[in-house]
């Protein structure tokens, strides 16, 4: 069992209880479409690159350890540790904004244009392959241990996640000593006053010690987003087209169609995927043979299966219905029935499917 797949769920539980109040509270219409494709732009293959991002820690650690921080106390450590980590990632990000190699990677994540903690889960597939050297291979060479840049990582991103909730307007005296949901806003904005700002993750000091820190102005508003985003909810489009655009080559005329599945659905299905990658989580390490890159294979289409649902294209349904009816038919062969968890899982993916064909052929009549 990997423990990740707990606050993988605890995340996904945080965002649906944002969206509640927001929705019951505020008044605020629930944009699923944009919720659903922030919680499947980076999974699963970024899934997988965070674990090579691991194992390339691990083996700088053994092969080329400078010891800097042999004999030091273990909380000297942590904090050398927790404060390197920040820096590395404030550079990383604010270089994302600089070069377009960076940027291409890191534009998915500011095309979101509703700021809700779903967003702080939108990442581009090769987000962490950009962290490895500023952050990855640097506490590597200190000889920092894995447990120490596993839990600094993770305790680094939980705030980042934090920073994204649309709820909290203020945090008082932390203002002035950590990155919170007001300054990062600051960052999402598109208005020349806010663009390029505010790169920090945790602490507040970086933006301030390099000029780059702007308070969000009384008069002007944040614009959320970019000014020429790509026009699709599909992640395949989304990570890929500004790749193709780096190097340039001719990207297809993109444009989101009139999707006859209701954004309700879209996002349901959204969640039926996500619990299917926090499974594949809990079970890493204990597959038998090949399962676990069938499951993987079968994940990672059917998130491309649900963009182009979302983008109204006539394949994505039928492809979503049967890479469900075969995750349904084939998974359970390896485990039998001795895994009830899995079983679920695998089965509200079919049945998901079957609601949502039978809503899209009633809503098809209907538009007639």
């Amino acid at each position: 069992m990997n423990a990740m797949a707990l606050p993988l769920l605890g995340m996904v539980a945080c965002v649906l209880a944002e969206l509640y109040f927001t929705h019951h509270r505020k008044g605020r219409e629930i944009p699923w479409r944009d919720v659903i494709f922030n919680l499947d732009s980076g999974h699963i293959l970024m899934w997988l690159l965070r674990g090579f991002e691991i194992a390339v820690f691990a083996w700088v650690l053994q092969h080329v350890n400078l010891h800097w921080v042999d004999g030091w106390h273990p909380a000297v450590v942590w904090v050398f540790a927790l404060l390197a980590w920040d820096l590395g990632f404030y550079w990383m990000h604010r270089l994302h904004h600089v070069f377009s190699a960076l940027w291409a990677v890191h534009v998915v994540h500011h095309e979101g244009e509703h700021f809700n903690l779903s967003l702080g889960i939108r990442n581009g597939w090769l987000s962490s392959l950009t962290t490895l050297p500023f952050t990855t291979i640097p506490l590597a060479l200190a000889g920092v241990s894995v447990e120490v840049f596993v839990a600094v990582s993770t305790l680094h991103y939980t705030v980042q996640f934090y920073n994204h909730n649309g709820v909290v307007k203020n945090s008082g005296w932390l203002e002035h000593v950590f990155v919170t949901p007001a300054h990062h806003r600051v960052h999402h904005g598109h208005n020349p006053e806010y663009r390029d700002r505010n790169f920090g993750g945790t602490f507040l000091l970086w933006d301030k010690l390099f000029g780059s820190f702007q308070a969000q102005l009384p008069t002007i508003p944040v614009k959320l987003g970019i000014a020429k985003p790509i026009k699709s909810t599909n992640p395949f489009w989304a990570n890929i087209a500004p790749l193709l655009r780096l190097v340039g080559m001719p990207t297809p005329a993109l444009a989101e169609g009139k999707s006859v599945v209701s954004p309700f659905l879209i996002g349901m299905g959204g969640l039926v995927l996500f619990g299917l990658v926090a499974y594949y989580i809990h079970r890493d390490g204990t597959w038998p043979g090949q399962t676990q890159w069938v499951l993987f294979t079968l994940i990672f289409l059917g998130t491309l299966a649900l963009g182009g649902m979302s983008d109204g294209r006539a394949w994505g349904l039928p492809c979503w219905i049967g890479i469900g009816v075969t995750a349904a038919l084939l998974l359970p062969l390896a485990f039998g029935l001795r895994d009830p968890v899995g079983l679920f899982a695998l089965a509200a993916f079919p049945l998901h499917g079957i609601v949502t064909a039978a809503g899209g052929l009633a809503q098809g009549h209907t538009n007639k």
